[in-house]
C-alpha cells in the first residue's frame, strides 16, 4: 500500500498548479469571458435591491414559500421573471484566492488518498494517469453540470477545464507515484 506522506510532494505540487491553471483559465484565456454577461439597467436593480434593504444571501424568484398554494406560485412563475440572485456582503480577492488554494489542495489529498486505495506501488505511469484523470474529471465536472441543470449556468467553459484539470492531475501523480 502507498503512504500518503510519500504523496505530499504530489499533492502539493498538484494544488499549486491547479491554482495556477486556475488563474489562466479565469484571467489569461479567458475561458469563462462569457459567463456573465452585464445586466439590463443595472443601475435601476442595484438601486431597487440597496432600497428594499435586501441582506447578504441567495434568493429565488418568485419565492415558493411552503404551503404557498401551486397555482399562486405557477401564476408568479407564469408572469415572470424567474431567477437566482446571490447578493454579497462583500468581497475579500486575497480570501477567495486562498481558499481556492485550500480546496485544490484538499481536493488532491483526497485523490491521493483515492489512490492509496485503488493502486499498488510500482503502478506504471499510464495506470496511475488513468486513474487521476478518471477521478479528478469527476470531481471538477459534476458539481459544475448539477449546477448548470438547475440555474443554467454556461458550462462549455468548466467541461474544457475540467478535462484540462483532470490531464495535469494524472500527470504528476504518474510522474511521482512510488515505485514498488
Amino acid at each position: 500500500m502507498v503512504s500518503l506522506v510519500a504523496l505530499l510532494l504530489p499533492v502539493v505540487l498538484t494544488g499549486v498548479v491547479l491554482f495556477f491553471a486556475s488563474f489562466i483559465s479565469w484571467v489569461v484565456i479567458p475561458n469563462h469571458r462569457d459567463d456573465w454577461k452585464a445586466m439590463p439597467g443595472e443601475s435601476t436593480v442595484s438601486d431597487a435591491i440597496r432600497s428594499a434593504g435586501v441582506p447578504p444571501g441567495n434568493y429565488a424568484f418568485p419565492y415558493c414559500a411552503p404551503g404557498t398554494p401551486q397555482a399562486e406560485h405557477a401564476e408568479k412563475a407564469n408572469r415572470g421573471p424567474m431567477g437566482v440572485l446571490t447578493v454579497f456582503p462583500g468581497m475579500s480577492m486575497g480570501r477567495n484566492l486562498g481558499l481556492t488554494l485550500v480546496s485544490y489542495l484538499v481536493v488532491s489529498f483526497c485523490l491521493a488518498y483515492l489512490g492509496t486505495l485503488g493502486l499498488k506501488p510500482g503502478a506504471t505511469f499510464r495506470e496511475v494517469f488513468r486513474f487521476f484523470a478518471t477521478a479528478s474529471v469527476l470531481t471538477f465536472l459534476t458539481g459544475i453540470l448539477q449546477h448548470a441543470i438547475w440555474f443554467r449556468a454556461r458550462v462549455v467553459g468548466h467541461v474544457l477545464e475540467s478535462v484540462v484539470y483532470a490531464a495535469l492531475v494524472g500527470t504528476i501523480f504518474g510522474a511521482f507515484w512510488p515505485a514498488a
